[in-house]
């Protein structure tokens, strides 16, 4: 289940509240914001590998990581436990730490800058383009200093940042990147998928993703040197992972090459992710067809604004985010968002920006003036019901809401 920011839940029966645009909600029933696209296949390739009797890493996620690296196109693809596991061990990997700075978007989840602190580094934050709310190049390159060692672009909602520039960046300098892409599993840039542009790309798998293995990631890169290094620093920095030293014939030494972590996927993960990768150009057409139908009907309403596309960008819609025009209503976003519960919408508010937040408040001294477009967008954001199981009537419903409610608050 997807926790709503006010505290109710999805699935959370709340048309006994009254509608805040007044009168009767739109719907009876409440329509959750996320639900993973779970079927009988992905339920029995699970059971498979639990009656098998091998449940952590071994040859479904062998499996996985070969399906995913042809899907991606790239050289290599490592399986761990999370897209945050992911970007940490890209860091570990490139030896970036203590006196390292590495640049990154204020508008995401506050993972992307937790990995950048736990090597040692310091997160710089550069402000967002306001047309697609991902990270500026021109902030990118006010941003960089003798310290730079790496650039971490977010590909927001599934929308691919502009990479030629921060390649070019990065490029004349010497500055590796690391992709987050938890939200761009199958997009593409300048035809290229996400996933075959940077040093290392990440990708989550969560239980919201546009495929998810409940909980799990995928990293990706060109360079076999790099990928191995992820391969053994995700599983305790071992050179020889269970499957290799339990299988017939194999012998059960292994040496311990660096003080790595425990960020291994297993095979009930994987199972779930091989019928889940064979799903995932439909669902993404799926959320493509759902997200240019709720366009349509919002570009009508004066008070909403739709974020642009990157130019090249062939975006995925993991999220549906919208900006409200707090300037001409009467309410602000908080407001807007108790609004849609009370018609028995579920929404939600991707993100908070980073450094609101308490401790990257208190030990960076981050302030809010310095990030101007994050903070006009933040105010504004809210992002509307998106995934491939919802019907017509369902966008219907969220479309005729938010109308609604701009409407009975217009200035």
């Amino acid at each position: 289940m997807c926790p709503h920011i006010d505290g109710s839940r999805a699935g959370e029966d709340v048309a006994e509240k009254p509608a805040i645009a007044g009168g009767k909600p739109v719907r009876e029933t409440f329509l959750q914001y996320c639900r993973p696209s779970i079927s009988e296949e992905e339920i029995d390739e699970v059971s498979e590998v639990i009656r098998s009797g091998w449940l952590t890493s071994g040859p479904k996620v062998v499996e996985f990581e070969r399906q995913f690296k042809n899907y991606i196109g790239c050289n290599e693809a490592v399986a761990v436990n999370s897209c945050t596991a992911g970007l940490h061990l890209s860091l570990l990997a490139l030896n970036i730490g203590k006196g390292d700075e590495v640049i990154t978007s204020p508008l995401t989840f506050a993972s992307t800058a937790n990995v950048i602190v736990n090597v040692g580094a310091s997160p710089i934050f550069a402000d967002i383009e306001k047309e697609t709310l991902n990270i500026d190049p021109d902030k990118i390159l006010e941003s960089v200093s003798d310290k730079t060692k790496a650039i971490m672009p977010v590909h927001y909602a599934g929308n691919p940042c502009d990479m030629k520039r921060i390649m070019r960046i990065a490029d004349e300098r010497g500055i590796e990147i690391f992709e987050d892409a938890a939200h761009a599993v199958g997009a593409k840039y300048a035809r290229k998928r996400i996933g075959t542009i940077g040093t290392t790309t990440s990708f989550s798998f969560y239980a919201t993703k546009n495929m998810t293995t409940g909980e799990g990631g995928m990293v990706t890169a060109d360079r076999g040197d790099i990928a191995d290094k992820i391969r053994m620093l995700r599983l305790h920095g071992m050179d020889r992972d269970a499957w290799k030293r339990y299988d017939k014939g194999e012998s059960w030494y292994y040496e311990v090459k660096y003080a790595g972590q425990k960020y291994n996927m297993t095979d009930v993960q994987a199972a779930l992710g091989l019928v889940q990768l064979r799903k995932l150009e439909g669902f993404n057409a799926k959320r493509r067809e759902m997200a240019q139908y709720l366009n349509n009907k919002l570009k009508r309403i004066s008070e909403v604004e739709i974020p642009r596309s990157t130019k090249d960008a062939e975006l995925v819609w993991h999220l549906y985010p919208i900006l409200i025009d707090v300037e001409n209503l009467t309410i602000n976003r908080d407001e807007f968002v108790k609004a849609m519960l009370s018609e028995n919408v579920g929404v939600s508010v991707h993100f908070i920006p980073v450094y609101r937040h308490p401790f990257y408040r208190k030990t960076y001294n981050f302030k809010r003036e310095d990030f101007p477009v994050t903070e006009w967008a933040y105010e504004r954001l809210v992002s509307l019901p998106l995934y491939p199981t919802l019907k017509k009537d369902d966008l219907d419903d969220v479309a005729i809401s938010v109308q609604k409610i701009l409407e009975y608050y217009k200035r």
